[in-house]
């Protein structure tokens, strides 16, 4: 297409906007990346050709037009996962509020990706890389990570850790976090304040510091009331529906004795609600279930799922406003975000003969 159809269709060309400004085409990319420093006049002068031609037409070039700062990264494992897509709606609708572009990027568990995908956005001069979900912790990975935040903020950029465990060496990085071990511990004091103590634990992935923190919740409020779980009513797995259902039906199959059940997230309750029905196992009339997170399909179980509330839209948007409100080179900074149990229909008072296994009757009583 000649430059003339391509005008009279409206699709200016970088040409077009340096002419009418009257400025070389790489003036006028300088001014729309932000990448170096432009006069004032001129900076007006191609900003208004762009505007007078249309030459911005495309949401991220409108963006880029519009302000130096870049886009904001949203780095995550999977973004199918619920409680990721709620963080994700947080910081894509503070974005916006800002005027910035939001970029989602998964990595399938992949570290060697995420490693790739910080270095690109660091090349695409993000305002911030948000990196959310647990992470399995230790000195490599701090050290990859203290590493990243450094070479963001020499470019002007800032890491931002959602729900992963802090720096220990004052990088430049915003930690945002939530009350992850006590909201654990609440849920399952609840459960103890209603008569449990032979308690199915399906945990996550062993080393995940998310799976790790909820843990630690747990045996802690047991702990509180004097008890000490036994090691086959804990079970690791991950924080899908298929692992709820398959290692439910797993401890009904090997006959363990449980009167309630807490899955360390709603998915993995929603699979071990399904396989208790399946086996003609009343929730909660023989077997209560909680679980974590308060997902919007909690509320819709039959019977609606009691579980921990955890603020992922808000988690989101405070980890874009903080990040964009420090200096690229400030320290380590924290912020916490508290949880709290949302009490529904999944749980009742134990009775004297609750529970399900071959030591049913005793699901109020002993630890072992």
């Amino acid at each position: 297409m000649s430059r003339k159809s391509a005008t009279a269709a409206g699709r200016h060309t970088i040409r077009d906007v340096a002419a009418r400004a009257k400025v070389s085409p790489s003036t006028v990319s300088r001014v729309l990346g932000g990448s170096y420093p432009v006069s004032t006049a001129t900076r007006a002068r191609v900003m208004r050709a762009v505007r007078e031609l249309d030459y911005v037409a495309d949401a991220r070039a409108r963006a880029i037009a519009g302000s130096e700062t870049g886009p904001v990264a949203f780095v995550l494992d999977d973004i199918t996962g619920p409680s990721f897509a709620h963080v994700a709606q947080g910081v894509e609708r503070e974005a916006a509020r800002l005027g910035l572009l939001s970029l989602v990027c998964t990595t399938d568990g992949d570290a060697e990706r995420e490693l790739a995908l910080v270095e690109l956005m660091r090349a695409q001069r993000a305002a911030a890389v948000i990196l959310v979900g647990g992470v399995a912790d230790s000195p490599a990975y701090r050290e990859r990570m203290g590493r990243i935040a450094k070479s963001l903020s020499s470019a002007g950029s800032r890491l931002v850790l959602c729900g992963r465990p802090p720096f220990t060496d004052g990088a430049p990085a915003t930690v945002i976090e939530y009350d992850n071990e006590g909201g654990a511990y609440a849920i399952t004091s609840h459960l103890l304040s209603m008569g449990h103590r032979r308690i199915l634990f399906l945990g996550g992935v062993p080393g995940n510091t998310t799976a790790q923190g909820r843990e630690r919740g747990f045996r802690a409020a047991l702990a509180a009331y004097g008890i000490d779980p036994p090691p086959a009513l804990v079970v690791p797995g991950d924080f899908t529906r298929e692992s709820g259902h398959r290692r439910v039906g797993e401890a009904l199959a090997a006959g363990l004795s449980f009167s309630a059940v807490f899955a360390t997230s709603d998915m993995v309750a929603a699979g071990a609600l399904t396989v208790l029905h399946e086996a003609g196992v009343s929730v909660p009339g023989d077997v209560s279930l909680v679980g974590y997170d308060d997902i919007p399909f909690a509320r819709d179980l039959h019977p609606p799922l009691t579980t921990v509330h955890v603020p992922y839209e808000e988690l989101g948007r405070t980890a874009v406003r903080t990040a964009l409100s420090r200096r690229p080179d400030s320290a380590d900074e924290r912020i916490m975000l508290g949880t709290h149990v949302v009490v529904r229909g999944s749980v009742r008072q134990l009775g004297p003969r609750g529970g399900v296994g071959e030591k049913k009757g005793r699901g109020g009583g002993g630890t072992a």
